[in-house]
Protein backbone atom coordinates (compact mmCIF):
# COMPACT_ATOMS: atom_id res chain seq x y z
CA UNK A 1 0.00 0.00 0.00
CA UNK A 2 1.74 3.10 -1.34
CA UNK A 3 2.16 6.20 1.44
CA UNK A 4 -0.69 8.85 0.89
CA UNK A 5 -1.08 12.20 2.75
CA UNK A 6 0.69 14.70 5.24
CA UNK A 7 4.13 13.73 6.58
CA UNK A 8 5.91 15.21 9.52
CA UNK A 9 9.34 13.59 8.72
CA UNK A 10 10.55 11.52 6.07
CA UNK A 11 10.28 8.24 7.85
CA UNK A 12 8.48 4.80 6.75
CA UNK A 13 8.57 5.30 3.14
CA UNK A 14 8.82 2.35 1.21
CA UNK A 15 9.03 1.16 -2.55
CA UNK A 16 7.10 2.43 -4.51
CA UNK A 17 6.21 5.61 -2.12
CA UNK A 18 6.75 9.20 -3.99
CA UNK A 19 6.78 12.32 -1.88
CA UNK A 20 7.40 15.98 -2.64
CA UNK A 21 9.38 18.33 0.26
CA UNK A 22 9.04 21.92 0.43
CA UNK A 23 11.71 23.50 2.27
CA UNK A 24 12.62 27.15 3.29
CA UNK A 25 16.38 26.34 4.45
CA UNK A 26 18.83 24.16 2.31
CA UNK A 27 19.90 22.72 5.64
CA UNK A 28 16.42 21.61 6.23
CA UNK A 29 16.40 19.57 2.98
CA UNK A 30 19.64 17.52 3.80
CA UNK A 31 18.22 16.57 7.18
CA UNK A 32 15.01 15.00 5.60
CA UNK A 33 17.10 13.78 2.83
CA UNK A 34 19.81 12.22 5.47
CA UNK A 35 16.56 10.20 7.37
CA UNK A 36 14.82 9.15 4.13
CA UNK A 37 18.16 7.68 2.00
CA UNK A 38 19.47 6.26 5.61
CA UNK A 39 16.17 4.19 5.72
CA UNK A 40 16.50 3.06 2.10
CA UNK A 41 19.91 1.96 3.29
CA UNK A 42 18.52 -0.05 5.97
CA UNK A 43 16.00 -1.92 3.25
CA UNK A 44 18.92 -2.67 0.70
CA UNK A 45 18.27 -0.32 -1.72
CA UNK A 46 20.89 1.86 -3.66
CA UNK A 47 20.74 5.14 -2.90
CA UNK A 48 21.23 8.81 -4.52
CA UNK A 49 21.27 12.33 -3.84
CA UNK A 50 20.96 14.66 -6.46
CA UNK A 51 21.75 18.27 -5.75
CA UNK A 52 21.52 21.34 -8.68
CA UNK A 53 25.30 21.99 -7.52
CA UNK A 54 28.20 21.08 -5.40
CA UNK A 55 27.26 20.41 -2.20
CA UNK A 56 29.86 19.51 0.18
CA UNK A 57 27.27 18.73 2.88
CA UNK A 58 26.22 15.89 0.82
CA UNK A 59 29.77 14.30 1.80
CA UNK A 60 28.30 13.38 5.17
CA UNK A 61 25.89 11.22 3.90
CA UNK A 62 26.83 7.62 4.64
CA UNK A 63 27.14 5.34 1.40
CA UNK A 64 24.89 7.71 -0.57
CA UNK A 65 26.22 8.05 -4.72
CA UNK A 66 25.51 11.98 -5.04
CA UNK A 67 24.78 13.27 -8.69
CA UNK A 68 24.53 16.90 -9.76
CA UNK A 69 20.75 17.77 -11.29
CA UNK A 70 22.27 18.54 -14.55
CA UNK A 71 23.90 15.25 -15.43
CA UNK A 72 20.73 13.40 -14.24
CA UNK A 73 18.03 15.74 -15.92
CA UNK A 74 18.49 18.02 -18.84
CA UNK A 75 18.37 21.74 -16.64
CA UNK A 76 18.67 23.85 -19.74
CA UNK A 77 16.05 22.53 -21.28
CA UNK A 78 11.88 20.74 -20.85
CA UNK A 79 12.62 17.39 -19.84
CA UNK A 80 11.91 14.58 -21.91
CA UNK A 81 8.99 12.89 -20.03
CA UNK A 82 9.31 9.38 -22.09
CA UNK A 83 13.48 9.68 -22.04
CA UNK A 84 13.18 10.45 -18.40
CA UNK A 85 10.74 7.83 -17.33
CA UNK A 86 13.43 5.27 -19.23
CA UNK A 87 16.42 6.11 -17.90
CA UNK A 88 15.05 5.75 -14.18
CA UNK A 89 13.76 2.40 -15.29
CA UNK A 90 17.12 1.48 -16.62
CA UNK A 91 19.14 2.57 -13.41
CA UNK A 92 16.60 0.73 -11.24
CA UNK A 93 17.25 -2.49 -13.48
CA UNK A 94 20.60 -1.96 -13.06
CA UNK A 95 20.50 -1.63 -9.20
CA UNK A 96 18.83 -4.99 -9.18
CA UNK A 97 21.07 -6.56 -11.42
CA UNK A 98 24.04 -5.17 -8.86
CA UNK A 99 22.33 -7.17 -5.71
CA UNK A 100 19.89 -4.22 -4.13
CA UNK A 101 16.52 -4.90 -3.33
CA UNK A 102 15.84 -1.01 -5.87
CA UNK A 103 16.90 2.42 -6.16
CA UNK A 104 15.73 5.64 -4.07
CA UNK A 105 16.36 8.70 -4.63
CA UNK A 106 16.17 12.26 -2.88
CA UNK A 107 16.69 15.03 -5.62
CA UNK A 108 16.22 18.86 -4.89
CA UNK A 109 14.21 19.72 -8.41
CA UNK A 110 13.42 23.21 -7.83
CA UNK A 111 15.38 24.60 -11.14
CA UNK A 112 12.87 22.39 -13.45
CA UNK A 113 10.39 24.43 -12.45
CA UNK A 114 11.53 27.84 -12.07
CA UNK A 115 9.21 29.03 -15.22
CA UNK A 116 5.44 28.63 -15.92
CA UNK A 117 6.42 26.69 -18.86
CA UNK A 118 9.26 24.33 -17.69
CA UNK A 119 6.80 23.89 -14.29
CA UNK A 120 3.62 22.91 -17.28
CA UNK A 121 5.88 19.92 -18.35
CA UNK A 122 7.56 18.66 -14.91
CA UNK A 123 3.83 18.48 -13.67
CA UNK A 124 3.55 16.09 -16.58
CA UNK A 125 6.62 14.10 -15.75
CA UNK A 126 5.53 14.20 -11.95
CA UNK A 127 2.25 12.13 -12.92
CA UNK A 128 4.02 9.90 -15.67
CA UNK A 129 7.06 9.18 -13.16
CA UNK A 130 4.64 8.21 -10.57
CA UNK A 131 2.49 5.52 -12.95
CA UNK A 132 6.14 3.94 -13.46
CA UNK A 133 7.00 4.22 -9.45
CA UNK A 134 3.98 3.10 -8.63
CA UNK A 135 4.78 -0.56 -9.99
CA UNK A 136 8.66 -0.51 -9.68
CA UNK A 137 11.11 -0.82 -6.37
CA UNK A 138 11.90 2.85 -6.39
CA UNK A 139 11.29 5.14 -3.82
CA UNK A 140 11.77 9.28 -4.81
CA UNK A 141 11.44 12.29 -2.67
CA UNK A 142 11.50 15.80 -4.71
CA UNK A 143 12.36 18.45 -2.96
CA UNK A 144 11.37 21.92 -3.60
CA UNK A 145 12.55 25.75 -2.42
CA UNK A 146 9.31 26.78 -1.69
CA UNK A 147 10.68 30.62 -1.35
CA UNK A 148 10.98 30.45 -5.22
CA UNK A 149 7.49 29.57 -6.36
CA UNK A 150 4.17 31.36 -5.68
CA UNK A 151 1.21 29.57 -3.50
CA UNK A 152 -0.37 28.16 -6.86
CA UNK A 153 2.75 26.29 -7.56
CA UNK A 154 3.05 24.62 -4.21
CA UNK A 155 -0.32 23.32 -4.50
CA UNK A 156 0.17 22.04 -8.52
CA UNK A 157 3.10 19.92 -7.37
CA UNK A 158 2.03 19.11 -4.00
CA UNK A 159 -1.35 17.77 -5.63
CA UNK A 160 1.08 15.58 -8.13
CA UNK A 161 2.51 13.22 -5.26
CA UNK A 162 0.98 11.22 -2.78
CA UNK A 163 1.94 12.27 -0.07
CA UNK A 164 4.26 15.12 0.79
CA UNK A 165 4.81 17.58 4.02
CA UNK A 166 2.42 20.30 1.94
CA UNK A 167 -1.38 19.49 2.60
CA UNK A 168 -3.37 20.70 -0.81
CA UNK A 169 -6.84 20.45 -0.78
CA UNK A 170 -6.23 16.90 -2.77
CA UNK A 171 -4.04 14.59 -4.19
CA UNK A 172 -4.34 13.19 -7.60
CA UNK A 173 -1.65 9.95 -8.09
CA UNK A 174 -1.30 7.08 -10.59
CA UNK A 175 -3.59 3.78 -9.62
CA UNK A 176 -4.10 1.06 -12.14
CA UNK A 177 -3.15 0.87 -16.09
CA UNK A 178 -5.44 2.75 -17.44
CA UNK A 179 -6.95 5.73 -14.23
CA UNK A 180 -5.89 6.90 -11.43
CA UNK A 181 -6.42 8.04 -7.76
CA UNK A 182 -7.92 10.70 -5.90
CA UNK A 183 -7.66 11.58 -1.92
CA UNK A 184 -9.40 14.79 0.18
CA UNK A 185 -11.39 17.04 -0.98
CA UNK A 186 -12.98 17.94 -4.21
CA UNK A 187 -14.80 20.82 -3.68
CA UNK A 188 -15.24 24.80 -5.32
CA UNK A 189 -11.56 25.88 -3.64
CA UNK A 190 -10.05 23.73 -5.77
CA UNK A 191 -11.62 23.61 -8.85
CA UNK A 192 -8.69 25.10 -10.95
CA UNK A 193 -6.48 23.03 -9.35
CA UNK A 194 -8.66 20.00 -10.26
CA UNK A 195 -8.38 20.76 -13.73
CA UNK A 196 -4.29 21.79 -13.76
CA UNK A 197 -3.38 18.25 -12.15
CA UNK A 198 -6.21 16.49 -14.67
CA UNK A 199 -4.09 18.11 -17.54
CA UNK A 200 -0.65 15.98 -16.44
CA UNK A 201 -3.03 12.85 -15.86
CA UNK A 202 -2.96 12.21 -19.48
CA UNK A 203 -4.58 8.32 -19.63
CA UNK A 204 -4.91 6.42 -22.80
CA UNK A 205 -7.84 4.50 -23.66
CA UNK A 206 -6.80 0.80 -23.03
CA UNK A 207 -10.73 0.29 -21.97
CA UNK A 208 -13.88 2.23 -22.59
CA UNK A 209 -14.03 3.34 -19.13
CA UNK A 210 -12.13 5.68 -17.28
CA UNK A 211 -11.41 4.36 -13.61
CA UNK A 212 -10.66 6.44 -10.95
CA UNK A 213 -9.65 5.07 -7.56
CA UNK A 214 -11.95 7.86 -5.01
CA UNK A 215 -11.96 5.83 -1.81
CA UNK A 216 -10.03 7.95 0.06
CA UNK A 217 -12.18 11.16 -1.29
CA UNK A 218 -13.58 12.72 1.95
CA UNK A 219 -15.94 15.13 -0.06
CA UNK A 220 -16.59 15.54 -3.84
CA UNK A 221 -19.24 18.15 -5.18
CA UNK A 222 -21.04 18.30 -8.44
CA UNK A 223 -18.86 20.78 -10.22
CA UNK A 224 -15.59 18.09 -9.59
CA UNK A 225 -18.14 15.29 -10.73
CA UNK A 226 -18.62 17.00 -14.01
CA UNK A 227 -14.65 18.31 -14.38
CA UNK A 228 -13.78 14.87 -14.34
CA UNK A 229 -16.62 13.29 -16.68
CA UNK A 230 -15.46 15.99 -19.09
CA UNK A 231 -11.99 14.84 -18.87
CA UNK A 232 -12.66 11.35 -19.53
CA UNK A 233 -14.63 12.50 -22.32
CA UNK A 234 -11.86 14.33 -23.97
CA UNK A 235 -9.22 11.85 -23.77
CA UNK A 236 -11.56 9.24 -25.54
CA UNK A 237 -13.27 7.09 -22.89
CA UNK A 238 -17.19 6.31 -23.34
CA UNK A 239 -17.52 7.05 -18.99
CA UNK A 240 -15.93 7.51 -15.94
CA UNK A 241 -16.40 5.10 -13.33
CA UNK A 242 -15.76 6.69 -9.77
CA UNK A 243 -14.95 3.73 -7.04
CA UNK A 244 -16.01 5.48 -4.40
CA UNK A 245 -17.42 4.45 -0.15
CA UNK A 246 -19.16 7.83 -0.24
CA UNK A 247 -23.41 7.60 -1.04
CA UNK A 248 -24.16 10.80 -2.18
CA UNK A 249 -22.39 11.12 -5.30
CA UNK A 250 -24.99 8.35 -6.67
CA UNK A 251 -27.79 10.50 -5.94
CA UNK A 252 -25.87 13.82 -7.58
CA UNK A 253 -25.28 12.15 -10.81
CA UNK A 254 -28.92 11.25 -10.85
CA UNK A 255 -30.88 14.17 -9.66
CA UNK A 256 -28.40 16.68 -11.71
CA UNK A 257 -28.90 14.26 -14.98
CA UNK A 258 -24.88 14.62 -15.05
CA UNK A 259 -23.65 12.46 -17.83
CA UNK A 260 -20.77 10.07 -18.24
CA UNK A 261 -20.54 8.85 -14.86
CA UNK A 262 -20.58 5.88 -12.93
CA UNK A 263 -20.65 5.32 -9.15
CA UNK A 264 -19.85 1.95 -8.11
CA UNK A 265 -18.41 0.72 -4.99
CA UNK A 266 -14.91 0.94 -3.79
CA UNK A 267 -12.83 -2.04 -4.48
Amino acid sequence: MRRVGAMADARGLAAQDHVCWFYGDRDEFRARAREFLAEGRAAGQRVRYVTADQDEAAGGMDRVEVSLLRDVYPVGGDVDVTEQVRRFAAATDEALRDGFTGLRVAADVTDLVRTPARLAVFGRYEHVFDRFLASRPFTAMCGYDRRTLDGAAVDHLASLHPAGNVAPPFRLYARGCDGFALAGDLDLTGRDLLARALDCADPRPARSSLCVDASAVEFIDHRALITLAEHARTRGFRDLVLHTSLRYPARLVELLGIDGVRIEPAE
